[in-house]
């Protein structure tokens, strides 16, 4: 099958649906550690863990709990937990216990490590970017909740000099970090919470459980606060309880879905819901008008809910004019998203003139931001030709190679086709297998339903390497002979993450 027959084919695939899976899926991970066997004990982190555990599983998640886990502990519950975050919607870590920064760097201690200097800290702890990747597979949401700059353990082993006077607390309460984290810098789609802003300390507090779980206990559990509201209200309720002496802080970006941690109120879409206008149009007025606020402060998600909600034309709010100024500010303050969502507005010229390049130069800077869906459109424009663009079919299979490493489901199952095609030298059919699976892990509804109800447009090559790849994670025991038979299709849903 030649590149044009092929990619049409995918094209229409491409526009039919998003990344979407059967079911919701919300998986947590909730480490307590206070049990230290070299360093200062903490009181309340395993209270801490128990209630958040608690609190999660009672809002639907799938909760793995540990307290007071040994570095190899860690390590073993982070490699379990990174595989099934990849079929799950939303991957949440919440960590109470030790942390340290070490040359910018943060790392989260273990019970049993005995550390002597700063080299011991970066050999025997957890850093932050393990834990990231431990989530970063998950299919639409990752959360790294650290409620772990308490008091410092290590002495002198830690050059705390770099202490600011506001970091120091005047209270007779124990805190849970001497110095602070260090500002954290997570992909896109990926938000971590520190329990206190960089260089700050958190407080362990006085009764059963720390301010900032408390006030995350409270906020969690409630319906229809969409995610960033609710941790801006942990926020201030930790700032009231402490006399301002501790300021949780956010950093990373979601993606433009709005999410409800409790689940959506009555009237309103859940994460489920894959298309931005629609579920941005179910926020409540009162939420609108935080979310007014919050993009006045520069808050680019907020400014992408406020277009999604103007860009829905069976809304009442529908204001296409107002759409772009909020989506012009938030890709001018450099949001990916934004500009992605504002190059389509010039190609269509929606609310205004058409402009095709000033639509392609959004998709290039988009782009340039290693954001998958404009690498991807960018591919199918330089392979169609358009927006002034020339037919360049090598610049095309190059952006589809780039998407779909980023794990796009639509570009990995878009360069598997090209591979099984033989238009890339260098891969063949193991590599055309590897794509495919990695298309099911990321989510694709519609690469689940090709692959069990049209195997055939694939070589029979490609069909066995996949099967030797569903083999090899245990989704599959029978014959590699290319055939997806009952054996073959149930371990390709498997894969993708259903439950027979």
């Amino acid at each position: 099958m030649g590149m044009a027959i092929r990619l049409v084919a995918i094209w229409a695939l491409c526009m039919l649906a998003g990344v979407a899976s059967a079911a919701t899926d919300r998986v947590a991970l909730v480490l307590g550690l206070g049990a230290y066997q070299t360093i200062e004990p903490l009181d309340n982190t395993r209270n801490d863990a128990r209630a958040i555990a608690g609190a999660l599983k009672g809002i639907g998640f799938d909760v793995t709990l540990s307290l007071d886990a040994t570095s190899s502990q860690l390590r073993q519950l982070m490699d379990d937990f990174a595989f099934r975050s990849e079929t799950a919607d939303l991957a949440l870590i919440y960590f109470a216990g030790h942390g340290v920064e070490v040359q910018g760097e943060n790392f989260l201690i273990p019970v049993d490590a005995d550390i002597n200097s700063n080299l011991d800290v970066q050999r025997q702890s957890i850093s932050l970017k393990q834990l990231l990747t431990t989530v970063e597979r998950a299919r639409k949401m990752r959360i790294v909740i650290l409620d772990s700059c308490r008091n410092n353990p290590l002495g002198d082993v830690i050059d705390l000099a770099k202490i600011s006077p506001e970091a120091t607390l005047t209270t007779n309460q124990t805190t849970r970090g001497g110095g602070g984290l260090a500002a954290a810098k997570p992909d896109r789609g990926t938000l971590v919470a520190f329990a206190a802003k960089d260089g700050q300390v958190a407080l362990d507090g006085t009764g059963g459980n720390s301010p900032y779980a408390r006030a995350l206990i409270d906020k969690m559990v409630k319906p229809g606060l969409e995610i960033s509201l609710m941790f801006r209200q942990v926020r201030d309720m930790v700032l009231q309880e402490t006399n301002n002496l501790q300021e949780p802080h956010t950093y990373g970006s979601l993606t433009g879905i709005p999410f409800y941690l409790a689940g959506a109120a009555d009237g309103q879409v859940d994460i489920s819901g894959n298309i931005g206008q629609a579920a941005w149009a179910a926020i409540r007025p009162d939420q609108e008008e935080q979310m007014i606020a919050l993009a006045n402060l520069g808050d680019t998600r907020s400014m992408l809910g406020l277009a999604y909600m103007r860009l829905n034309p069976s809304e009442g709010r529908f204001d296409p004019t107002e759409a772009v100024a909020f989506l012009e500010k938030a890709a001018g303050a450099g949001s990916a998203e934004a500009q992605f969502e504002l190059a389509k507005v010039y190609e269509r010229g929606t609310g205004v003139p058409p402009d095709p390049a000033r639509a392609l130069d959004l998709y290039q800077t988009a782009a340039a931001q290693n954001y998958a869906d404009a690498i991807n459109d960018l591919g199918f424009l330089h392979y169609q030709g358009g927006l002034g663009l020339a037919p360049d079919p090598q610049k095309a299979l190059e952006l589809f190679e780039r998407a779909a490493d980023l794990r796009h489901p639509q570009a990995q199952f878009n360069f598997a086709a090209l591979i099984d095609d033989g238009l890339i030298e260098s891969k063949g059919p193991a590599d055309a297998a590897h794509y495919l699976y990695e298309a099911l892990r990321s989510g694709s509804s519609d690469v689940l339903d090709l692959l069990t109800s049209r195997p055939q447009m694939f070589s029979r090559q490609t069909r066995r390497a996949l099967q030797g790849q569903l083999k090899d994670y245990d989704f599959y025991a029978g014959a590699l002979d290319g055939e997806f038979g009952p054996g073959t299709k149930k371990a390709i849903r498997l894969a993708y993450g259903l439950k027979e």
